[in-house]
């Protein structure tokens, strides 16, 4: 299945792609006929596998945060004074490479309390400081279980941050919201009081892989 977030672009490779084949039928050259129609061929399957939808099984349980992205952990780190989660925090980065899937997911049920877009640079989505200047939408959930903060990062390839959210919208666990197009990072910050179930270097799988547990 394709996301409905990819209909677009989508559209637009199959179009250049079928203008390059048509193009390609009309010349007498054999190597740019054979060439433009293999290269017509490969960016049409790299989008379209690129722009898929997988299902997802949503694991059950209100105190448990899982992951918005697909892609590695490469940051667990501690911070603090953060602008929504108050207190001590902790931060899990998740890189997501063009292989990934790019649908984000909602990481727990609560109600959508802040939403800001920001512009900035393009570094590597691995750099340290990519969340504090890349472009990025920034996200707070109000959960029965305390403040979820995440955030999609734009990359250095990445151009196009997607997401259908709203201050006050009530949100459940595993949903879509959103996508980052072509290559990208997430960022999620909980307090403390949050034990995490991941290491850096795990592969984390969008609605499934469990980031943080909670015992209330």
């Amino acid at each position: 299945m394709i996301t409905k977030y990819g209909y677009g672009t989508v559209g637009i490779i199959a179009v250049v792609c079928f203008i390059l084949i048509a193009a390609a039928i009309f010349t007498n050259h054999p190597a740019l006929k054979y060439g433009l129609t293999i290269l017509s061929v490969l960016i049409l399957a790299f989008t379209l596998y690129f722009f898929r939808d997988p299902d997802r099984i949503i694991p059950d349980g209100e105190s448990i945060i899982v992951s918005p992205a697909d892609g590695k952990v490469i940051l667990i780190k501690e911070i603090s004074g953060h602008q929504f989660v108050e207190g001590e925090a902790q931060q899990i980065s998740i890189f997501m490479s063009p292989l990934n899937v790019h649908v984000n997911r909602i990481p727990i049920d609560g109600t959508v309390e802040y939403l800001k877009y920001i512009e900035g640079e393009y570094l590597m989505a691995f750099h340290d400081k990519a969340d504090e200047r890349n472009e990025r939408s920034e996200i707070g959930i109000k959960s029965k279980h305390g403040k979820v903060f995440f955030t999609q990062v734009a990359g250095f390839i990445a151009r196009r941050i997607i997401y259908n959210l709203e201050k006050g919208k009530q949100v459940k666990k595993g949903e879509k919201f959103g996508m980052i197009k072509f290559g990208s990072r997430v960022d999620v910050i909980v307090s403390n009081d949050w034990k995490i179930k991941v290491k850096e270097g795990d592969n984390v799988t969008a609605g499934e892989t469990i980031l943080y547990e909670k015992n209330d």
